[in-house]
């Protein structure tokens, strides 16, 4: 980057924009609406900035972000624990709308996450559906709890009927994201090819289509960060800590290790793959997560190569 580049910090609330450009320190506030959108982009496209961020706020960017990606700016939406652990980097430990804009211009002139392509409407409406679904999941499971713990004859029936419900708007569900992949011609191949993974079956598929698009455009290491499967250490001195895994997609690393345990009995480079750790000691949980990490390295491989899978390639990777 040169000296005089520009990098902007834009703090998002459900009504409001807060906006912080360096190195002039510019600060300013707009609507998080369509106007406001069209006069932010009008303010920061003379400033010609090398980046700007915003943190992933539950879809409130989303519309921000695409207004000005269409206008040609480079946008970045970011994880906010990056951006919380980096404040806490810098000591700054005070809150509010305007310094947290300060704290992202000031995140992407230091760190400079990657720009990355803001997904199409087709891509956006495949991501809510499956958004939806780990909802559902999610309440059929608490019924499900509930339902354990019920006396009474009326609240055990309303559960049971509840779950039903549940069910089958799940069933639903599965069938319009099935539609959807069959829809795009592009999705379809890379189902193809994820399915022909040992361990990759059809919900699996869809939430690395969905949830993971930049699989076999990323390096193993990247894409591993990206689902939350990249070991982090926990070192100081002479102390050796454990390595955990943290962060990232969790839809995309509970599908992943929900797949790792078939993966791991069907898929003959990963059940070598485990059988190695086992033999060396590993307990049974590290092991599905090494798993885990590897089916994913693996799925990118393919999609990268648009190749089917082959269990010598992989056993590579």
């Amino acid at each position: 980057m040169s000296a005089g580049a520009v990098f902007v910090g834009i703090d998002v609330s459900k009504g409001r924009l807060d906006v912080h450009a360096l190195p002039q320190a510019d600060a300013f506030s707009v609507g998080n609406d369509p106007a406001g959108h069209e006069a932010l982009a009008a303010r920061l496209k003379p400033l010609r900035p090398a980046l700007v961020v915003l943190e992933a706020t539950g879809g409130l960017e989303r519309r921000c972000a695409a207004a000005l990606a269409a206008a040609g700016l480079p946008v970045s939406v970011v994880n906010p624990r990056q951006t919380r652990d980096f404040a806490k980097a810098m000591g700054r430990l005070a809150k509010t709308d305007t310094i947290d804009a300060a704290g992202l211009a000031e995140f992407a002139r230091r760190v400079g996450p990657p720009v990355r392509p803001l997904p199409d409407g087709h891509a956006r409406a495949f991501e809510a559906l499956l958004r939806r679904r780990q909802q559902l999941l999610e309440m059929r499971a608490m019924e499900h709890n509930r339902l354990g713990l019920a006396r009474d004859g009326r609240e055990h029936a309303s559960l049971e009927e509840h779950i039903a419900w549940l069910s089958r708007q799940l069933e639903q569900l599965d069938k319009e994201l099935a539609s959807a992949v069959e829809a795009s011609p592009v999705w379809r191949v890379n189902d193809e090819l994820l399915r022909s993974i040992p361990g990759i079956g059809p919900v699996v598929s869809r939430v690395l289509l969905g949830a993971l698009p930049e699989l076999g455009t990323l390096d193993r290491q990247h894409i591993a960060a990206l689902a939350g499967l990249a070991p982090v250490a926990d070192d100081s001195g002479t102390h050796r800590g454990r390595r955990v895994i943290k962060g990232g997609r969790a839809e995309v690393r509970c599908a992943l290790y929900m797949a790792a345990l078939p993966a791991a009995r069907y898929n003959p480079a990963l059940r070598a793959f485990a059988r190695r750790l086992k033999a060396a000691g590993k307990a049974a949980r590290v092991c599905l997560v090494a798993v885990a990490r590897k089916l994913l390295v693996i799925a990118n491989a393919v999609l990268r190569d648009q190749r089917p899978f082959d269990p010598a390639l992989a056993a590579a990777q």
